[in-house]
């Protein structure tokens, strides 16, 4: 008589495999997922930064420049969870402004620090911090 199938240590070894492959794969996919949230904000800080220099440019200065929601302050993405807090904070002159990206602290971003763009075009970001942006800073982490 011939049996087909699979023997239950069959099964077991591929089942081990499986969840071996899944613990190894999953915190890839956690900071794959954080990279690509951080991307996309700095990408929408990149657009609010050319909105704020044509406002500039209009205006002749910063002074009741708002975010896109009309305030200082805007949660993003605007639809679905919001992953960062973004503000606009300006200068009492007027004459310059910074932006920063928070994570929201009950997101997956927690814990990865604020993304931080000036009017002068610096950019900051270290993980797990926050930062001032300068000539020599960037948004690598490093």
């Amino acid at each position: 008589m011939i049996h087909k199938g699979f023997t239950l240590i069959e099964m077991l070894v591929a089942v081990a495999i499986i969840g071996i492959i899944a613990a190894v794969a999953y915190p890839s996919y956690q900071n794959y997922v954080k990279k690509t949230n951080r991307v996309d904000v700095q990408t929408e800080m990149l657009l609010i930064y050319r909105d704020l220099e044509n406002y500039k440019s209009a205006k002749g200065t910063y002074a009741n420049a708002k975010l896109k929601n009309g305030t200082f302050t805007e949660s993003y993405p605007l639809t679905g969870t919001a992953q960062y807090t973004i503000k606009l904070d300006i200068a009492s002159n007027n004459s310059s402004w910074t932006l920063t990206a928070s994570p929201i602290t009950t997101g997956i971003q927690a814990g990865n620090g604020d993304i931080v763009l000036n009017n002068k075009g610096y950019k900051c970001w270290i993980k797990a911090t926050t930062c001032t942006p300068a000539p020599n800073t960037d948004w690598t982490g490093s």
